[in-house]
């Protein structure tokens, strides 16, 4: 039986966003309710003096999918929200001294590798350039833009048998190996693995397709606002759409009755009456708000992701020749990884540094810097003890780097326990890792069987973590509402 009535959103992130536009544009009543008093949730912002940071994701994907949000909306991308494509996408800095510009030109990227690894590996990136994209037009469909709370999602033999012949079920490294031989180049299309809290000797081949989205695909940045204008400009075409966003309001509780959802209860004692609601926000923690009858096998022994520790520093100008992302590799690789799952900081981390010089709003006049470590998570590692090692160890890194002496500069540091506070279970913002048994329909699921109206949307349900995958949670949360 259809169910009527409003819908209640909880969690004014990308997630809830992109499901409460589509809910709006499609003519129905929709109330999102944030417990911050701004909106972005993962994708937030932070602001230290002059300087404003984003305290989120720094890489943009797949501008479709957030073209397609508007699109629902009768609006067009540009007219919203201005997009750059970053050239490079990334500069990989290697221990050796050498360098490597990723664009996604392939015929300008074949010659970068041939000038930096020979004629024979630019042939051999060329294949592997081309799997790539036969690994994502096999994936893309079936198992990301799909919704997977039925298990008769998994029924799509055609696709897993063609995942399995393009070496998909493969480990990522040794996928990587088959077809390059340079370990420069090896890392440059393995060490995304990380988004999806995996080492590339632990990650499926199919995780070759965020290499595919970055390398191939292509970067991208908003021309204003940074990362967070994204959250910001979805929040602002609601508000045209007459879909309020109700800011400082907490959830209490999902009312239900034996039919499913009936409400939404504020910490203020208000009550939302729903047809449907959709939980936007960290799963674990919402856990509270829920009825003992919507709770999920899949969440019974979560793995969740390392973290990381982030530094995001405001300075007096840009470095000069900086990339927007340069990612400095360590000296070692599969023992930092080692160190990383057995819950020790790395002996040698890969870092990945941030200079949005594209961002104008970020610090007029001035410049900022992030930089990223991987890192265990609260489960993992003790850290009271850790934080103050950790964090002169990386200002001594980026000095040999030659970034200069950022001690005495305006910073802002985010580890495990200001995640946590940050409501990241864990202390993690990578939310579950990415493990074949926390992946697709065995991901937690984003729709509550027993509690008819009761969805969930975010990085803990399919199709997982990353700007792209998240926005498409909110649509496919979007599209049960609309459809049942």
């Amino acid at each position: 039986m259809p169910r009527r009535g409003p819908t209640v959103v909880i969690g004014a992130g990308l997630a809830g966003l992109a499901a409460a536009v589509r809910l709006a544009a499609a003519g129905r009543e929709v109330t999102v309710v944030e417990a911050r008093d701004e909106p972005g949730g993962c994708c937030g912002s932070a602001r230290l003096g002059p300087y404003r940071f984003d305290t989120g994701p720094s890489v943009l994907t797949m501008p479709g999918v957030l073209a397609d949000i508007f699109g629902a909306a009768g609006e067009e991308l540009r007219d919203w929200l201005p997009l750059r494509r970053l050239d490079p996408a990334y500069r990989m800095a290697f221990h050796d001294g050498s360098h490597l510009d990723l664009t996604p030109d392939g015929a300008v990227m074949a010659e970068r590798v041939r000038e930096l690894c020979g004629p024979a590996e630019a042939a051999r990136y060329l294949r592997y350039r081309r799997l790539l994209g036969e690994l994502f037009a096999a994936e893309w469909p079936a198992f990301i833009d799909a919704d997977m709370t039925r298990l008769g999602a998994l029924a799509r033999p055609l696709a897993l048998a063609r995942l399995a012949a393009l070496g998909g079920f493969r480990r990522l490294d040794r996928l990587a190996a088959r077809h390059l031989t340079d370990e420069r180049l090896i890392k440059a299309h393995t060490f995304q693995s990380l988004y999806v809290g995996l080492s590339p000797q632990r990650a499926l081949g199919i995780y070759a397709v965020i290499a595919h989205m970055d390398t191939v695909g292509g970067v991208y940045f908003p021309e204003r606002g940074g990362m967070h204008a994204i959250p910001s400009a979805l929040a602002a075409l609601l508000e045209k759409l007459g879909a309020p966003v109700r800011y400082a309001a907490r959830a209490r509780e999902v009312r239900t009755d034996r039919d499913g959802v009936t409400g939404v209860l504020l910490e203020d004692g208000e009550r939302l009456p729903a047809g449907h609601v959709v939980v936007a926000c960290d799963r674990y923690a919402a856990r509270r708000l829920l009825p003992g009858r919507a709770a999920d096998w899949r969440m019974r022994r979560p793995r969740f992701s390392p973290s990381c520790l982030v530094v995001h520093a405001g300075l007096e100008r840009p470095p000069a020749g900086q990339a927007h992302h340069t990612l400095h590799f360590g000296r070692a690789w599969r023992e930092t990884f080692a160190a990383l799952e057995s819950g020790r900081p790395q002996p040698d981390p890969s870092l990945l540094v941030t200079c949005p010089a594209t961002d104008e709003d970020a610090a007029p006049g001035h410049a900022t810097l992030s930089v990223l470590e991987p890192a265990p998570n609260l489960e993992a590692a003790d850290w009271d003890r850790l934080r103050p090692r950790l964090e002169e160890r990386l200002l001594a890194r980026l000095a040999g780097l030659g970034y200069g002496d950022l001690s005495a500069t305006p910073r802002l540091v985010l580890d495990p326990p200001a995640w946590a506070a940050l409501g990241h279970t864990a202390g993690t913002p990578f939310a579950l890792d990415h493990r074949f048994t926390q992946t697709a329909w065995l991901r937690p699921s984003g729709a509550a069987r027993r509690v008819p109206g009761l969805h969930f949307a975010g990085m803990h349900t399919a199709p997982g973590v990353g700007v792209p995958p998240v926005l498409i949670s909110g649509r496919l949360a979007a599209e049960r509402i609309l459809t049942s």
